[in-house]
């Protein structure tokens, strides 16, 4: 019989020439990883090791009989059971097929094979130890759940083999007093009832050795591993358990059997339903918890429960909650400042000198402005930005140089205090030194087919490709991230052209003398109507490259072959970032630093590709328009994320419902009804991740142009937290829980934005708004020897800020004037500083110019050596672990290594003792004299 099961494995080994199935987690058994002593083994061979270790409890596949099967059972009829038929063995995972006898198609052959990977699979399942039972559903009888259980035995060694921190004994140590005890009145409020979510016992903890299990906490085995732990633990054996052999090479992995629809899906169990608690007393009720104390809308103002979503969800999770939940608290500061920076332009507008002259008509409404494109485009009044000019006086005031100038120091302490949180998480989460060893993923072992030497421990080990072939591999890689940056660049070019050529139909559509009767007239300009609708397609553009590029950065990913998950995903974030970056912030920084700074003047204008005139601001700058443009990419883009992250999970839930489920409601077991919910994806929470970043970069890249950016921003953050705990508790099975000790490669990119911050909005206040310009003409124009007045004063700014054009000065001869036949002006005005017709160097820079240039520098390069400096010192100042976090850590593991060395001194003593009464039994056996 022994043959039997070998036969089988060589018969899909001749069936399988081509696999169908597309897997690559596969791995020649000959061509193996030649491994030194004491190096991480890979997943595979941690496995084929560990088969001899739990030979004698389990076997293994070929010293079996015949195919092992789960035990089919039917559904008992309790819904909120999380246990096997016989209610003592608990579900650990849940794998779900459909019957290949009951597919309703002509590939028999195709289901025959998929049905027999499927038996070896869960057959080397139970061979490893893993208990199974079946069950088909109730509403679609073609589905089969298997629930998986892992025996003590089982969880025991593999939390050895994972190095997994289990309790020693209760951690007797006092925690910090909070810094807010006088205000407990208050803060109580916010808290969660702690009645009803009762706080963690804490431990002493100690990678776990079977051969020390008397030294751990060890009060009730049922309970000693959490679900948490062993779901863990389960899907590390689903993980790396093989199910075919083929040309003597080994696929394995749960994951490629997903993929390859052999499974339908593989999840681990919410322990209830989240709106009402289980009806079975032994279950803890934590899905009801956290959906009624932190998912639920009216739990909007409390705190979030992060021991309990860590304890359910896994430290990955957790982590990611506290990082938003704190960059959402320090977002509150921000927001304070910056809507006080906005009511102080606000209240301050009708006091901007300079937009009383751009409205009043004997000054505004008598200044002639040259045409802004050609032939099409009329002379204007200065008068027509009238309302414009007031909305700028709002962001463009001194309250946004102090803003910007805040929010340099502000990022700084958030980064710096998210580390010091980071820290106490750490302690308090148990991942100080986190141990687990991370294993090769089954796509990068698949390819481990060169032999190289290993630097280090001088043995040959296998790795996928050579140095050469890694060089090609990361070329083309950078080569296609390279461009499709380029095609972001390129549809930025093709919007440009847009606001270009959309710009001349709108000045030659829409009025430009006020009449006082049309409220439109005031508000809708050619530059206001131009900068909104590109605005809007520059956002549509923005979320259609951004769908496209996901697939393809993973693509690129995968193609590139990274060694552990760690390095899939970091490598996967920087690639999207990069993207994103570019993707989202394009037109934001050309519309900050590049449009209106290179148009020439109206007698020598720049034109793009020869055809399309350069584009310029209006008179008082493209401030506003910027923020104009801020605000429809951050505003929409949240609404969107929103509306999708909400709608999208629960309409395919809903659908999925009314599939499976015809006339009355059928009585559902759990497993199926977590069935029915939507699958996390992948990739986890790297896409809310993202989300996060690009506002983070909104927030700190541009905040001198819009300084209401950290109030949106809390807003949608405060609904984000409970939108993704919506999401996770209510419409989404359960992940398996991972570890993590910190947010990974987004604090560095976090950190590079906010170094990139101090540059970008030092220069906006330079060159974007008229700041430097104002001021340079109040200290130095509006008095002797360059101006009339005798006092400082903004008065006289705007005609000294406007250049004057004599229309028959139009220099390229190849063209025919475009002013001329547009009226009978024979001057007009421009925005620039250059000499008057007639001067001696008549347009060109006048000193004025000159020394607005010079003073912009001067502000850059003083603002950002300032706040370099500020920053510096704030991070050198404020430690990234705090003094008590290193105290109780260093307590905590000598008070670990006591408890466990004055054990095995115990053990040692015993057994000395033991052996020291045997040797005294012989030697008095010896030396008694014999008796006849």
């Amino acid at each position: 019989m022994q043959m039997m099961t070998r036969d089988v494995l060589l018969e899909m080994e001749l069936e399988d020439d081509e696999d169908e199935d597309g897997d690559i987690g596969e791995v020649p058994v000959s061509k193996r990883p030649l491994m030194a002593p004491h190096t991480v083994l890979p997943s595979s061979l941690v496995l084929e090791n560990l088969e001899q270790t739990i030979v004698s409890g389990f076997g293994t596949l070929e010293s079996q009989q015949d195919f092992r099967t789960p035990e089919f059972e039917e559904f008992n009829g309790k819904p909120d059971s999380l246990f096997f038929n016989d209610g003592q063995r608990r579900i650990d995972f849940v794998l779900v097929y459909e019957d290949e006898s009951k597919k309703e198609t002509n590939k028999k052959g195709y289901n025959e094979k998929q049905r027999r990977k499927r038996r070896a699979y869960e057959s080397n399942l139970i061979c490893d130890g893993l208990q199974l039972e079946a069950t088909r559903s109730v509403l679609d009888d073609k589905l089969v759940f298997v629930k998986v259980h892992a025996p003590w035995e089982v969880l025991c060694t593999y939390a050895e083999i994972m190095h997994i921190k289990l309790p020693l004994k209760p951690n007797d140590l006092k925690t910090r007093s909070s810094a807010f005890g006088n205000f407990n009145w208050f803060t109580k409020v916010l808290q969660v009832d702690e009645s009803i979510i009762k706080p963690e016992q804490e431990f002493f903890t100690a990678p776990f050795e079977k051969s020390r299990m008397n030294d751990f906490y060890i009060q009730d085995r049922d309970t000693f591993f959490n679900p948490a732990t062993r779901s863990r633990i389960v899907y590390f054996i689903l993980s790396r358990i093989k199910y075919q052999i083929t040309d003597n090479v080994k696929k394995f992995g749960i994951n490629k059997l997903v993929s390859s629809g052999i499974y339908k899906a593989a999840f681990p169990l919410h322990d209830c339903n989240f709106s009402t608690p289980s009806k079975d007393l032994s279950c803890p009720n934590e899905r009801y918890l956290l959906y009624r104390e932190w998912a639920h809308p009216r739990s909007i103002y409390k705190k979030q429960p992060l021991d309990l979503i860590r304890k359910y969800y896994g430290e990955k999770i957790g982590i990611y909650f506290a990082w938003l939940g704190y960059y959402t608290q320090m977002l509150l500061l921000a927001a304070v400042v910056g809507v006080a920076c906005f009511l102080y332009g606000y209240f301050n507008q009708n006091n901007c000198t300079w937009s009383k002259e751009v409205c009043d008509p004997d000054i505004g409404g008598k200044i002639i402005m040259c045409p802004q494109c050609d032939r099409l485009c009329p002379f204007w009044k200065l008068n027509a930005t009238c309302e414009s000019s007031k909305k700028l006086c709002i962001f463009d005031s001194f309250g946004t140089l102090v803003f910007a100038v805040f929010m340099g120091v502000w990022v700084t302490l958030f980064l710096e205090f998210w580390k010091r949180r980071q820290a106490e998480l750490e302690y308090e989460w148990d991942t100080v030194e986190l141990q687990q060893e991370e294993q090769p993923r089954p796509e990068y072992e698949a390819r481990c087919t060169h032999v190289v030497i290993n630097e280090i421990t001088q043995e040959e080990e296998r790795v996928p490709f050579t140095t050469w072939g890694k060089c090609i591999r990361i070329t083309l890689c950078a080569s296609a991230v390279f461009f499709w940056i380029l095609l972001i660049i390129a549809s930025v070019i093709g919007i440009i052209v847009y606001r270009l050529s959309v710009f001349i139909v709108f000045s030659a559509k829409l009025p430009k003398n006020l009449n006082g009767t049309d409220p439109i007239q005031k508000y809708l300009t050619p530059q206001m109507a131009t900068s909104i609708t590109a605005s809007l397609i520059s956002f549509i553009i923005i979320m259609i490259l951004n769908t496209i590029y996901e697939k393809v950065a993973i693509m690129i990913t995968n193609f590139e072959l990274p060694r552990t998950q760690t390095d899939y995903e970091n490598s996967l974030t920087m690639k999207m970032f990069l993207f994103q970056f570019v993707n989202y912030y394009s037109s934001c920084f050309y519309i900050a630093f590049f449009k209106g700074k290179f148009v020439g003047y109206p007698g020598d204008p720049v034109y793009w590709l020869g055809k399309y005139r350069n584009e310029e601001c209006d008179p008082g700058g493209c401030l506003l328009e910027l923020t104009t443009q801020l605000t429809i990419i951050m505003g929409g883009k949240a609404i969107w994320n929103n509306i999708q992250e909400v709608l999208l999970p629960w309409v395919m839930n809903l659908i999925g419902r009314y599939r499976t489920v015809s006339g009355a409601e059928k009585n559902t077991p759990r497993w199926e009804q977590d069935y029915h919910l939507q699958p996390m994806g992948k990739l986890g929470l790297f896409y809310e991740y993202l989300e996060m970043i690009i506002q983070f970069g909104f927030v700190t890249l541009f905040v001198a142009s819009f300084p209401l950016a950290p109030l949106l921003a809390l807003v949608n953050n405060i609904l984000e937290i409970r939108v993704d705990a919506w999401k996770l508790t209510t419409q989404y099975r359960r992940m398996v829980p991972e570890k993590a000790q910190d947010i990974g490669a987004w604090q560095p990119i976090m950190q590079g934005i906010a170094i990139l911050a101090v540059v970008t909005n030092a220069m906006i206040i330079a060159f974007t708004s008229e700041m430097i310009p104002r001021l340079v003409y109040y200290w130095s124009f509006s008095v002797p020897p360059y101006g009339d007045h005798l006092n400082y004063t903004m008065e006289g700014y705007i005609n000294n800020t406007l250049s004057y054009f004599n229309i028959v000065d139009f220099k390229n001869k190849n063209k025919d004037n475009p002013y001329t036949g547009l009226g009978d002006h024979t001057s007009c005005r421009y925005r620039d500083f250059r000499h008057p017709p007639g001067h001696p160097q008549e347009y060109k820079h006048n000193i004025y110019y000159w020394h607005v240039i010079a003073a912009k520098l001067a502000f850059i390069i003083v603002t950002e050596h300032i706040i370099y400096s500020v920053k510096f010192f704030i991070s050198y100042a404020i430690p990234d672990v705090s003094k008590s976090t290193k105290s109780k850590i260093k307590r905590e593991k000598y008070l670990t290594q006591k408890l466990l060395h004055e054990n095995h001194l115990k053990d040692m003593t015993k057994n000395m003792g033991v052996i020291a009464e045997r040797m005294v039994e012989v030697v008095d056996n010896n030396l008694r004299p014999k008796v006849d």
